[in-house]
């Protein structure tokens, strides 16, 4: 039978990471094409005002994602550390007990976002143009918050394990029959924000149910069984302690940029359609440069099982280096090649131009996030999350809030609004790393 999981305590670190990190990276690029393919057909098969009611939602879904996302995070560390120990019965009752607790965030996700929806979108001072359509697209999408945990919880499960080939086959499945479906919900059927919304929705039942038939016919510790599914109280407390940060750790970023989609909303409608065409190459970059942290973050966590005090250290440098390298490649072909990449949601050229300024600032200042995000994910391979948790929120959250009412106040234009992003990344980064050196010396002193 061939085996797709591989043991990460042993080889070269540079090929190990390369090779885990590749279709991790693709896997997580195709959940954002998830939204973005959203996006891009109702930007040209349903008109600008239906692309700024999807794009005025993109903060928030990835908000909500994140929460589910650091809460599967949990589950790929502590699968990891079990696995690097061997202790089969530990695994075992984490995928199981995991299970049961990431179903559990999915079905609280969709109540919270179908409950309050409305609410939430109205806060952030949305267009009053396109407030329906982004209510109507936001309740529909987080219907399906349940099946994207539940694919989020396979995916760490077998990312725990080594293997990061199955996950990015099913996604990929799924992700060419989003495509499908929104062109025909849309344009056949013209149903516009909700069709492409449910088109999201059933490609994740798809992604979902592939990847837990796939732990149903594990043989392994990791396997899924549903007559084992219960909840262990020690598995379930060392989940929420590093869980639960980590979801707040993903989570943050996105409510504080809440605030920036306000400062963004208070400019005319050109520069909110424009700024939601460009933030879709956030997603991307962000969940390319994620696939090498979430690379550091296992492979600390298997050799901090195995007690191999060397590899963590060379894991970290490893993954922080090709995070680096590749926001730089990925931000400069932004800046040279923005435009095509505009031209997939939109074709009004006023708002092109717009994009086109914010791809440039943040182009350029992708790459000081890596620092940030690798020291993040450092320590969460170490079972640490709540004071790096702190440090994002102070430096990520709160400050990204001062400089809003203290800097873009003053100014008023939107390069004070785009520069806070660097600035945040910075001063978190240099806390992070800190930390996360202070909390290496602590577990092998």
């Amino acid at each position: 039978m061939k085996t797709y999981e591989h043991d990460l305590t042993q080889g070269s670190l540079w090929k190990g990471i390369w090779r885990y990190s590749v279709p991790l990276m693709f896997t997580n690029v195709l959940q954002v094409i998830f939204n973005l393919t959203d996006i891009a057909v109702v930007g040209r098969f349903a008109g600008s005002a239906a692309l700024g009611s999807v794009g005025s939602t993109t903060i928030l879904v990835t908000l909500f994602i994140g929460l589910i996302m650091g809460m599967a995070s949990g589950v790929g560390v502590l699968t990891a550390q079990a696995r690097g120990e061997g202790n089969r019965v530990k695994t075992s009752e984490t995928v199981h007990t995991s299970a049961v607790i990431m179903l559990a965030a999915g079905i609280l996700v969709s109540a919270i976002c179908l409950i309050f929806g409305r609410s939430i979108l109205t806060a952030m001072n949305t267009k009053a143009e396109l407030l329906d359509g982004a209510v109507l697209y936001f309740q529909i999408y987080f219907a399906g918050a349940p099946v994207i945990a539940l694919y989020n919880y396979g995916n760490a499960v077998l990312s725990a394990v080594g293997d990061t080939k199955r996950p990015l086959y099913y996604l990929s499945f799924a992700g060419v029959l989003n495509v499908i479906l929104n062109l025909i919900f849309v344009i056949v059927f013209g149903m516009g924000v909700a069709g492409v919304a449910l088109a999201s929705v059933i490609s994740q039942c798809v992604s979902a149910g592939l990847i837990i038939r796939a732990l149903c016919k594990s043989e392994g510790d990791y396997g899924l069984k549903f007559r084992k599914l219960h909840i262990s109280g020690k598995i379930a407390a060392r989940l929420f302690r590093i869980g639960i940060p980590a979801a707040i750790q993903y989570a943050i970023f996105q409510f504080a940029n809440l605030f920036v989609q306000i400062g963004v909303n208070s400019f005319d409608t050109v520069i909110v359609e424009g700024t939601a065409a460009a933030s879709n190459a956030d997603g991307i970059v962000y969940e390319m440069m994620a696939a090498f942290y979430t690379a550091g973050a296992t492979f600390i966590g298997q050799n901090y099982g195995a007690r191999k005090k060397d590899r963590i250290l060379k894991s970290f440098f490893i993954s922080t280096f090709y995070a680096l390298a590749l926001a730089l490649i990925l931000g400069l072909l932004l800046v040279f090649f923005g435009r095509q990449f505009l031209a997939i949601f939109t074709n009004d050229p006023e708002v092109v131009e717009a994009g086109m300024y914010r791809l440039t600032v943040m182009g350029l200042c992708y790459w000081v996030s890596s620092f940030m995000d690798s020291a993040l994910a450092a320590s969460r391979g170490l079972g640490e999350t709540s004071i790096p948790t702190v440090i994002v929120i102070l430096g990520s959250c709160v400050f990204r809030l001062i400089w809003i009412y203290t800097v873009f106040a003053f100014f008023g234009t939107i390069t004070s609004l785009y520069l806070l992003y660097v600035f945040s990344w910075t001063i978190t980064a240099i806390f992070e790393i800190w930390y996360f050196a202070r909390l290496y010396q602590r577990r092998f002193s």
